[in-house]
């Protein structure tokens, strides 16, 4: 029997859509979102009926009538630490979305823009692989005061569809694969990919991890202490740590093709090109610990994806610095969509 699936991913700065039938691609577009256009909005859930439109224009512009649908997926928010996997979308998975219970992002609008559309024709909604993904070994939650422990908050459905595609590139089982994965895009995650399970991870959105083209990354935290002292209140910190720091706030632009551009001419845009490849390969470098230490074993691959891997120079100056770890794998255009599609078809097979 054939299915027939609409895929949604609301990103940081745009909208994907995508129609699939099994395992085929019908087709897939995007609508991109301006800084501007985003920043009217006070919170991510008040974006919610201007990505409807972008969705529904989309739709409009295909020849797909969506009564003949299967289901509806949409790109998983920030929830409860789960498992990986497929879930429906439910009442109380709205609510925590909505509220932002566990945090602000715009992947919280994937649940909530599949139940929008999926409600009204009686059609299943589901998830995939959600970023709150949490198979952490036990030691890496543990910091050096009681009250804060580490979370598992990453790329997951881009890191683990990802390890698939190298896997398979490798002739390796994803039930034998030692990867170390680096997502790359408005915000930067890196995981330690162990047997199909994520045991470690460097969580960008709670401030780890190098800076990004939006996020300020790992901060010193006595001179951020000062920073409150002399007046900054905590709301304004945190705008800044996750939507107005990194390469926004050091050289007033988030697009990595301006910094490249300037290089030549501006000493300060090359030392920051620079700092940023050093920062993600050091943060690369780290997670070699939690899979050769006390289990052993080789690490087939260090693999970079996101939007910033269609970065040449970056890659190539990150990949000189980690490629003593294992060979360096690169796969700019990830697949979201194919990964949501596919975690929906798993439950409509029954699999």
């Amino acid at each position: 029997m054939h299915h027939t699936i609409l895929a949604i991913n609301p990103g940081s700065t745009s909208t994907k859509v995508g129609v699939f039938q099994d395992e085929s691609c019908l087709w897939q577009a995007e609508t991109a979102h301006s800084k501007a256009e985003l920043d009217q909005f006070s919170r991510v859930t008040d974006q919610l009926k201007y990505r409807l439109r972008a969705v529904m224009a989309i739709l409009d512009g295909h020849d797909i009538d969506i009564k003949d649908l299967d289901c509806i997926v949409g790109r998983g928010g920030l929830l409860p630490p789960i498992p990986g996997g497929t879930y429906p979308v439910s009442p109380i998975m709205l609510n925590d979305l909505r509220s932002a219970r566990y945090g602000e992002h715009p992947c919280n609008l994937g649940a909530i823009l599949a139940d929008e559309l999926a409600r009204p024709l009686n059609l299943p909604a589901f998830i995939v692989d959600p970023p709150t993904c949490d198979d952490l070994d036990p030691v890496c939650r543990v910091t050096g005061h009681p009250d804060i422990v580490r979370r598992s908050l990453f790329h997951a459905l881009s890191q683990k569809a990802v390890v698939r595609h190298a896997a398979r590139d490798l002739n390796i089982p994803v039930s034998d694969t030692r990867m170390i994965v680096a997502h790359m895009g408005g915000g930067i995650s890196i995981g330690a990919h162990r047997r199909g399970k994520v045991v470690d991870v460097i969580n960008g959105l709670d401030g780890e991890g190098p800076f990004t083209p939006e996020r300020t990354g790992g901060l010193p935290l006595l001179p951020v202490l000062d920073l409150i002292q002399k007046g900054h209140s905590v709301e304004d910190l945190r705008t800044v740590i996750t939507r107005r720091g990194g390469l926004w706030a050091l050289l007033g632009t988030n697009d990595l093709r301006d910094v490249t551009s300037r290089m030549e001419k501006d000493p300060d845009a090359a030392v920051i090109f620079n700092a940023l490849a050093y920062n993600i390969a050091k943060g690369i470098a780290s997670m070699a610990v939690p899979l050769m230490g006390e289990t052993g074993g080789p690490i087939h691959g260090v693999v970079l994806t996101g939007g910033m891997a269609r970065c040449t120079p970056l890659i190539a100056a990150i990949t000189g610095r980690v490629s003593f770890i294992a060979p360096v794998l690169t796969y700019p255009e990830t697949d979201e969509l194919a990964a949501l599609a596919m975690g929906a078809q798993l439950v409509l097979q029954g699999r």
